[in-house]
C-alpha cells in the first residue's frame, strides 16, 4: 500500500512539474496551450541528446533542458503566442494543436518514433528499504525535486516583486498596466518559465514516462485534467490535483486493472461536479 502510494506521488510530481507551465498560460493569459506537451517533449531530447551524443551527466542535462526549452518558449511566445492572445479559444485551439502535430511530426523525422534509451547514473538506480518497504531511488530524488522547486516557485510568487505583478496582471491585466507594470514583459517571462519547467519535468520524467514522439499527444489530456482540476492560474491547485490524480491512477490500474486507465477520469468526473472551478480556481 505505502509503495503504491509513494509511487501515485511520485508520478503526481512529474504531472504538477509539467503542467505549472499550462496553469500559468491558462490563468494569466487565458490562452489554451494544447502545445504544452512538446516543450516537455523538447527538453527530454534535449537530456538524451546531451547525455548519448555529448557525454553530459545526467543531473548537468537538467539545468540545460530547462534553459533551452524556456528559451524556446519565450521565441515562440514573442513570434506567434502574442499574436493570438485576443483570439478566440477555438483559434487558439486550432493553433496549437496544430504546433503540436508539427512538433510531432519534427521528432519523428529526426529521431525516429521509438523510446528513447536513457541510462541513470549508478548513484539514483536501485532501491532503499526503508520501514518495510522499498522505494526505488530516482523516485524519491524525484519527489525532492519537485518539492524543492514547489518551495522556491512559492516563495517566487508571494515574497517578489514579480510575483506580485504577476497576481496583479492576474487579477486585472488593465489596472496593472495603469499601474505601470509591463504586463507584456509579465506574460513573456511566466510563459518562458512555464516552458522551462515543463522542458525539466519532460527531462526528469523519461525513466518513468518514457520519450518518443508521441509524447505531447500521450500525455495532453493529463496534463489538462490537473489544471481543470486543480485551477488555472495557480501553484497550489494544480500541487494538489497532480498528487490526488497520481495517486488514484498508480492505484487503480495496479488494483483494478481491467479498468484502471478510467478512475482518473471517473475522478475528474466527480470532482468537477464538486469544484466547477477547480480546487483552487479562481470564479471568473
Amino acid at each position: 500500500m505505502l509503495g503504491v502510494l509513494f509511487d501515485g506521488i511520485a508520478y503526481g510530481s512529474l504531472l504538477f512539474l509539467v503542467s505549472l507551465g499550462l496553469s500559468v498560460t491558462m490563468g494569466l493569459m487565458n490562452f489554451v496551450n494544447l502545445a504544452h506537451g512538446a516543450f516537455a517533449m523538447a527538453g527530454g531530447y534535449v537530456c538524451v541528446i546531451a547525455m548519448t551524443r555529448f557525454g553530459v551527466p545526467f543531473l548537468a542535462t537538467l539545468p540545460i533542458a530547462f534553459v533551452v526549452t524556456a528559451i524556446v518558449g519565450a521565441v515562440l511566445e514573442r513570434l506567434l503566442y502574442r499574436r493570438l492572445y485576443g483570439a478566440s479559444h477555438l483559434d487558439q485551439v486550432l493553433f496549437s494543436i496544430g504546433l503540436t502535430f508539427m512538433s510531432i511530426a519534427a521528432a519523428t523525422y529526426f529521431f525516429g518514433s521509438s523510446q528513447q534509451p536513457m541510462r541513470l547514473p549508478e548513484f539514483l538506480r536501485g532501491q532503499v528499504h526503508l520501514g518495510g518497504v522499498d522505494f526505488g531511488i530516482y523516485r524519491l530524488f524525484l519527489v525532492a525535486v519537485v518539492a524543492a522547486l514547489t518551495a522556491v516557485l512559492g516563495f517566487l510568487l508571494a515574497r517578489t516583486r514579480f510575483g506580485a505583478q504577476v497576481r496583479a496582471s492576474v487579477d486585472n491585466a488593465q489596472a496593472a498596466r495603469g499601474l505601470g507594470i509591463d504586463v507584456d514583459r509579465v506574460f513573456s517571462v511566466a510563459f518562458a518559465l512555464g516552458s522551462g519547467l515543463a522542458g525539466l519535468g519532460g527531462a526528469l520524467g523519461i525513466e518513468v514516462l518514457g520519450l518518443d514522439s508521441s509524447f505531447p499527444l500521450k500525455f495532453m489530456v493529463y496534463f489538462l485534467l490537473v489544471v481543470a482540476v486543480g485551477g488555472a492560474g495557480t501553484v497550489k491547485g494544480p500541487l494538489v490535483a497532480a498528487l490526488l490524480l497520481g495517486v488514484l491512477d498508480v492505484a487503480g490500474k495496479y488494483y483494478v486493472p481491467q479498468v484502471g486507465a478510467f478512475v482518473i477520469y471517473a475522478a475528474m468526473v466527480i470532482l468537477l461536479i464538486a469544484f466547477p472551478a477547480g480546487l483552487f480556481g479562481r470564479r471568473r
